[in-house]
C-alpha cells in the first residue's frame, strides 16, 4: 500500500485531532487524491494554507499526491527557510474586503467601525456567502471550517476566539490592519461609505439637544442612518483605543 508523510505547521494545528500536532503523520493512501484534498481530509481547509512543500519543493493544491511524498503544509506568516515561493492564490486587495457568516454579525459591526468593507446579513446561508466570496473576491471569514472547505472559496480565515472583541484583534492581526483602519467612514448598520451632511437638510430627524449642541453630521447614503459626535462618542474612542493599542 501507497504512504506518505504529511506534517502541518503553527496554527494549522488548530484544525488537528488531538496527537497529530506537531510531528509527521503517517497515513496509507487509499486511492489516488490530490494534495488539497489530501490537506482537507485532516480537516485543514484550504484557504488556511500559505505554502506546499512536497520533497523539498514547492507545489500548487493540484498536485497528485504520490507514494513516498514527504509533504510540509504551512500557514501565512509562517518562515519557509528559503524554500522558493509558489504563489497558491491570486493576491488580496488592499484593504481587504470581508463577508462573514451568519454567526459573526458583532464582527461585522466591529470591523465597519473601524473603516473595513465587510458584508454580513444574518439570512446568508453557506451557499451564499461562498457564491458572493467568489464573485466579488471577498475574504470569508467564519466559525465554520465545512464552509471554508468549498472549492470557490480562495481567500478565508477560521476565526478562532469566542468573544467579538477578540475576534476583531484576530482579524487585524492576521492580516496585518492595522496601518488601514479608517474609523467611523463606514456605517455600522449597513456597510454603506458615510458621506458629510450639513444640519439644515436633516434637522428635521433631530432631538432637540441634538439639534442645538451638534453641528457636523456623517449620513450613510444606504441606509440614511444619521450619525454625530454625540455621548457616544468617547464610548466608540475606548474602543477603537481598545482594538489599535494590541498592535504593539
Amino acid at each position: 500500500m501507497a504512504q506518505i508523510g504529511i506534517r502541518f505547521y503553527q496554527s494549522l494545528n488548530d484544525f488537528l485531532a488531538p496527537g497529530l500536532g506537531d510531528t509527521e503523520i503517517i497515513h496509507n493512501l487509499e486511492r489516488k487524491a490530490s494534495i488539497k484534498d489530501m490537506i482537507e481530509s485532516f480537516n485543514v481547509p484550504h484557504p488556511e494554507v500559505e505554502r506546499i512543500v512536497v520533497n523539498g519543493i514547492a507545489v500548487d493544491f493540484n498536485y497528485t499526491v504520490r507514494d513516498g511524498d514527504h509533504i510540509e503544509v504551512f500557514p501565512a506568516g509562517e518562515n519557509f527557510n528559503g524554500i522558493p515561493a509558489l504563489q497558491l492564490r491570486v493576491e488580496l486587495s488592499q484593504p481587504p474586503l470581508f463577508i462573514v457568516d451568519s454567526n459573526l454579525g458583532r464582527l461585522a459591526r466591529y470591523l465597519r467601525l473601524l473603516g473595513f468593507d465587510c458584508l454580513y446579513r444574518n439570512d446568508y446561508d453557506d451557499g451564499a456567502v461562498a457564491k458572493i466570496a467568489s464573485e466579488q473576491q471577498r475574504v470569508v471569514l467564519t466559525r465554520d471550517r465545512s464552509l471554508l472547505k468549498r472549492r470557490i472559496i480562495v481567500h478565508g480565515y477560521f476565526v478562532r476566539a469566542d468573544r467579538p472583541k477578540i475576534q476583531t484583534r484576530e482579524v487585524l492581526k492576521r492580516f496585518a490592519l492595522y496601518s488601514l483602519i479608517r474609523p467611523l467612514t463606514r456605517c455600522t448598520q449597513c456597510n454603506g461609505i458615510l458621506i458629510e451632511t450639513g444640519k439644515k437638510p436633516i434637522e428635521h430627524r433631530l432631538e432637540p439637544l441634538t439639534r442645538q449642541y451638534y453641528d457636523k453630521f456623517l449620513i450613510c447614503p444606504g441606509c440614511d442612518r444619521i450619525y454625530w459626535q454625540g455621548s457616544h462618542s468617547m464610548r466608540i474612542k475606548q474602543l477603537l483605543d481598545e482594538f489599535v493599542d494590541e498592535k504593539s
